[in-house]
């Protein structure tokens, strides 16, 4: 595989979702983002529309590999 091919953790997590490296501070970490997702207030995405979205995001960079 080409080193141009490669992602780092940057292209696939974005920094805000990066949770601790420790296996307890890391579940510690996401059951409280799993609790504050659950008691938001904030519109529900359908899957659909998630889904829609990536596939436009990995279109676009599948273009611009061809470049």
């Amino acid at each position: 595989m080409p080193e141009d091919d490669a992602f780092s953790d940057d292209d696939l997590v974005p920094p805000d979702l990066r949770g601790p490296e420790d296996p307890v501070a890391y579940d510690l970490w996401f059951r409280a983002k799993v609790e504050a997702a659950l008691a938001s207030d904030k519109p529900r995405i359908p899957h659909e529309k998630v889904m829609r979205r990536v596939q436009a995001i990995i279109d676009r960079r599948k273009g611009q590999q061809c470049r």
